[in-house]
């Protein structure tokens, strides 16, 4: 049996005053981790409590409160007249402990000690910069979101009693109320037909693809996607095992013929799209093609995965209806959200499809996300019931709308020489292909030296394309002037 003595327990234990975990808590935790690793191994003499607080530095009522935490958690022994020991029940291994190193016992492992596959393909390049102005790839503008109106409406609901059973589990498919008033809001705003049990919510759009994908895809199916299409979506596609076959996009949005010829050869399960504002390119996908593609869905038998992200900002006209507005035989699966309409934090996301798919999609939901947030459900039901949030997009519109102008003026006037774009009907991106000959990464690194960033997401270069989407929800007028003026400034140099 060990001395004490021969323990080095200023070792072992490291005080941190400046940590607000009390002493006696440092003093056990560090102890237990010591004997978890065998440092201090089964049946080790521990210092009385006078000795280890002279050794430690600390009063002795500390370390009597640490030992009565280590005796009650029963990590040690007493024994009159015989001192205190590791308890023989302990897990440590006394005939192989591990080496030594006090480093070992205050840090967390930089490595699993197991091995497991690392996706390359989940890889994202998101690059966060601490610079105070950014092009985004057509986020909002979180200063304009009704916090003011949500936070009174969550409240309410946190305060009413008869709402507590909100607090409980519930309906895997979201809130009922907050669908049903979701479901009316849709059948008015683009053209649908549907009650809230043909609703499951989500956190989001990147939450609805992957639960439709994980249900409807398999190892090996053929997903058809544009050229250029959603980098998150496909990343989500190939995650499942599925083929990615891209076809082009034009200005009437993707190309029909294309999908036409690849189902005369090819068993299609999907087509992914975004047709209002095609993501990265903002073309609107024609009316014409919307019913052919139906057509070709119904006679091959292929899912049309509808991604709607920013069907509530147009400018121009009344916006096209989305493909699930006329889509009899059930072949669209249709996913939006509110994370563009009032901010990307606020995750609430929907699918729309027939009935028994959404019960099938709440089996896969109840994995990963049992139910949602009921509470904010009921708190957005209500802003919808109430009118507020229509209020809100249509007051955000009219900004984004004279953002857009305020962009698209000054892209004409001081880059006429490098590059082309068309005015996106709605949406909260230009789309800008420059000249073969500017580096856009190269671009990029200059912007941020002058404080503005441009993610790695927005820029698209090959050996036939050079092109960044540029998002403008995000700055104010003021801040859109300054942006500019920076891109100008580094295309010059």
């Amino acid at each position: 049996m060990s001395s004490p003595v021969e323990i080095p327990f200023q070792s072992i234990v490291t005080i941190d005053r400046q940590n607000s975990t009390p002493v006696y808590l440092q003093i056990s935790r560090q102890m237990i981790n010591a004997i978890q690793r065998g440092v201090l191994y089964t049946g080790a003499r521990l210092p009385g409590t006078r000795s280890l607080a002279e050794i430690l530095e600390v009063h002795r009522k500390t370390v009597v409160a640490a030992y009565n935490e280590l005796d009650a958690q029963g990590w040690i022994e007493l024994r009159p007249n015989k001192g205190t020991f590791v308890t023989q029940k302990s897990p440590a291994n006394s005939a192989n402990p591990l080496p030594f190193n006090a480093d070992y016992l205050i840090k967390y492992p930089q490595k699993a000690g197991f091995a497991f596959e690392e996706s390359m393909l989940l890889d994202r390049p998101v690059s966060v910069s601490k610079a105070e102005l950014e092009f985004t790839d057509g986020l909002p503008d979180v200063r304009l979101a009704p916090m003011d109106k949500l936070a009174k409406a969550y409240s309410s609901v946190l305060r009413r009693n008869n709402n507590r059973k909100l607090l409980s589990y519930s309906h895997v498919e979201g809130n009922a109320f907050f669908r049903a008033k979701l479901a009316d809001y849709l059948n008015n705003t683009r053209g649908l037909h549907i009650g809230k049990e043909n609703i499951i919510t989500t956190r989001g759009i990147q939450m609805g693809i992957y639960l439709a994908s994980m249900l409807l895809l398999k190892k090996g199916d053929n997903v058809v996607v544009g050229n250029l299409s959603y980098y998150v979506a496909n990343m989500i596609f190939q995650q499942a095992g599925a083929n990615i076959i891209s076809v082009p996009v034009d200005e009437q949005g993707i190309s029909v013929e294309a999908v036409r010829k690849l189902c005369e050869t090819k068993r299609i399960r999907m087509l992914y799209i975004t047709p209002h504002h095609h993501y990265p390119t903002t073309v609107t996908l024609s009316a014409e093609r919307r019913m052919e593609l139906l057509n070709l869905s119904v006679q091959y038998g292929f899912i049309i995965l509808e991604d709607d992200h920013d069907y509530d900002f147009h400018y121009n006209s009344s916006p096209v209806l989305p493909l699930a507005s006329a889509d009899p035989a059930g072949m669209v699966v249709y996913i939006g959200s509110f994370c563009k309409a009032l901010a990307p934090g606020l995750r609430s996301g929907y699918i729309v499809a027939p009935q028994n798919l959404i019960t099938e999609l709440g089996k896969f939901r109840r994995i990963i996300d049992r139910q949602g947030d009921l509470m904010m459900e009921q708190a957005l039901g209500e802003l919808l019931d109430e009118g507020e949030i229509q209020r809100h997009i249509k007051k955000a519109q009219k900004v984004y709308h004279q953002r857009r102008d305020l962009l698209d003026t000054l892209l004409r006037t001081h880059f006429d020489e490098y590059l082309n774009f068309k005015t996106p009907p709605g949406g909260l991106a230009i789309w800008t292909e420059w000249r073969k000959d500017i580096n856009l990464m190269r671009l990029s690194k200059t912007c941020l030296k002058q404080n503005l960033h441009l993610p790695q997401t927005l820029l698209f270069q090959t050996g036939q394309l050079s092109a960044m989407r540029l998002g403008f929800g995000n700055l104010d007028e003021g801040e859109i002037r300054t942006a500019v003026e920076i891109l100008n400034y580094s295309i010059n140099l």
